[in-house]
């Protein structure tokens, strides 16, 4: 069963949290391509944490991950979908993504994405109509064309 959930505003405070929760899901990925430092992890974390589009998972009152779902003129990118370790493979990551995607759906707009090359993830996306439109040893860049 997939557990209820909503989005929230992501607060200062949890900047911590969800910075650990990247690293623990994240940190065999990175350190098989060799991009895996602690200072860089936090670097691009933040960077991210701070730009406008970070939402906040919450199951029940609980943090349990979040997503960037980054709304631009021309396009959406979407970045930093992480969830907690217990809701792998529960659904709520598809889930969510559907509801993202019927987001970007309502706006015309295509979405846009990178997975670093190797990594599960990509299969999720796939499935979902994204495309991939190139991959280099570090990443695949993915897109789902707007549709109608």
């Amino acid at each position: 069963m997939i557990p209820a959930w909503r989005f929230g505003s992501p607060r200062e405070e949890d900047f911590e949290r969800l910075l650990a929760l990247r690293i623990d899901v994240m940190r065999e990925h990175l350190e098989r391509v060799f991009r895996y430092k602690p200072s860089r992890a936090r670097r691009i974390f933040r960077e991210h944490f701070d730009e406008p589009g970070m939402r906040l998972i919450l199951v029940g009152v609980a943090r349990a991950g979040c997503v960037g779902f980054r709304i631009g003129r021309d396009e959406i990118k979407l970045d930093s979908f992480y969830l907690d370790r217990p809701l792998h493979n529960s659904g709520l990551g598809t889930t969510i993504l559907k509801v993202l995607l019927a987001e970007a759906d309502a706006l015309g707009l295509p979405v846009r994405l990178e997975v670093l090359t190797g990594s599960g993830a990509d299969r999720l996306y796939l499935r979902h109509g994204f495309v991939k439109i190139s991959e280099d040893a570090i990443e695949g860049h993915y897109e789902r064309p707007a549709t109608a």
